[in-house]
């Protein structure tokens, strides 16, 4: 298994890609300022896409109806986890945009050679944009006085006993 999409999995006999292509963008926008140079303010994150491409070969891997499949996800139009085999989980995406290509035909029409690329976008948030929201001293401070009160149950378990 290379990958799984929802209930859709991505291997040798259904959709093997050979190339994933990931693009994530972070936005930022530009306050000019005068006497002074433009100052920068992070205001979140930004589109997340996932770009799947490689080549079928209907005798050997998967063809149309594996094609088809990922086409029905299309048009249901939900959001699933897509996650690598290795157990990366990218998070929950949406199937934008599914492109074909048909090549080296048989007698009855049929391609011999399917070229693919499937878009994907994210929808949900990372869990990293949540410490952006919380400042570091704010986190050791949490950390600091959860570190007290397991002392203080400590020594308070330990009195208990002499």
């Amino acid at each position: 298994m290379m990958m799984v999409f929802g209930m859709f999995v991505f291997m040798l006999r259904t959709t093997p890609y050979q190339q994933l292509q990931h693009s994530q963008e972070w936005r930022h926008v530009k306050n000019e300022r005068v006497n002074q140079s433009a100052g920068w303010q992070y205001i979140g994150a930004g589109d997340d896409n996932i770009t799947l491409s490689g080549v079928l070969y209907p005798e050997i891997t998967g063809g149309n109806l594996s094609l088809s499949a990922l086409e029905t996800i299309g048009y249901a139009g939900r959001p699933w986890p897509l996650i690598e085999g290795t157990g990366r989980i990218y998070g929950m995406y949406v199937l934008t945009r599914l492109e074909r290509g048909k090549s080296e035909f048989d007698r009855f029409g049929n391609p011999k050679k399917i070229e693919f690329t499937l878009s994907l976008s994210r929808v949900d948030a990372d869990y990293r944009e949540k410490l952006q929201s919380s400042t570091v001293s704010d986190a050791l401070a949490g950390l600091k006085t959860s570190a007290n009160n397991a002392i203080n149950q400590v020594k308070d378990s330990l009195n208990g006993l002499f």
